[in-house]
């Protein structure tokens, strides 16, 4: 049943009440994401949540990859009282000083009171709206189990019966998909079946998703001894993007959570050929 009802009133939509409000509290927002996205089961590289505090009432999300000064930049154009990223702007061990790009970053946040939140491996891990549910759906693949540290990585098969004839036709697949080069070590010349996949950076998992009997396995990239891995152990290898891999859990997120709030939702993708 599909109801679109007007700001500020409430609506019943099926069984799940939907309210459409002007605005909501920063803090309520924040209790929303951690709600859906469960930061505290996470071991993390840097801080889940509301990263930079803006103004009080947010209206309008701008969700996007990372929260480079470009995506800043866009927010601000596109009035935004809060930006939703993966990556956010502080990590575990980096320089704590507020100085260069950080500088510059943190002052247009503060300067046009927006609320920043981030999270990392949560969104990554969240089975249906996470970096790795999103990329499967984006490339037709159904998981049918998880491996590797905290669970972070998928494994399952095609959702098109008979699965790909090759990896080149996997590689082949994910270009047209994600519309950008994907780099193949190819570990067999065999029909693929299992398919494992991590988005990112999540080189060092491809051991875990050997181990798990993936027959490929796809993220975002490649670092020096994959490339033996995969010839030794024949398991493909496909890196198709960091940033490529990672465009789809940000706006799901964000576009779930302003539906059921009520706000406003854009997603703006920032171009990275990393």
């Amino acid at each position: 049943m599909l109801c679109t009802p007007a700001r500020g009133i409430a609506r019943q939509c099926g069984t799940a009440p939907l309210f459409i409000a002007d605005m909501i509290d920063r803090t309520q927002l924040l209790q929303t994401f951690d709600t859906l996205l469960q930061p505290e089961r996470f071991r993390d590289y840097g801080p889940n949540g509301l990263q930079v505090e803006g103004g009080v009432n947010v209206r309008k999300i701008v969700s996007g990859v990372s929260a480079s000064r470009s995506l800043i930049e866009a927010a601000i154009a596109a009035q935004a009282d809060a930006i939703f990223v993966h990556h956010g702007l502080f990590w575990r061990s980096q320089d704590g000083r507020v100085t260069g790009w950080m500088k510059q970053r943190l002052a247009l946040l503060l300067a046009h009171d927006i609320n920043l939140y981030a999270y990392h491996l949560p969104l990554d891990a969240h089975p249906e709206l996470g970096n790795n549910a999103q990329l499967g759906l984006k490339l037709g693949l159904q998981a049918s189990g998880r491996f590797g540290e905290q669970d972070l990585g998928f494994l399952g098969e095609r959702v098109q019966a008979g699965g790909f004839e090759s990896a080149q036709a996997l590689a082949q697949h994910i270009e047209l998909q994600l519309r950008r080069p994907v780099a193949l070590v190819n570990g067999a010349a065999r029909a693929i079946h299992r398919i494992a996949w991590c988005s990112g950076g999540a080189q060092g998992y491809f051991e875990a998703a050997i181990a798990a009997g993936a027959e490929a396995f796809i993220t975002g990239e490649i670092s020096e001894p994959q490339a033996h891995y995969a010839r030794e152990m024949g398991v493909a290898y496909l890196a198709c993007g960091h940033h490529a891999s990672e465009r789809f859990g940000a706006p799901a997120v964000a576009a779930h959570v302003a539906a059921r709030l009520g706000l406003e939702h854009q997603f703006i993708d920032i171009d990275n050929p990393a």
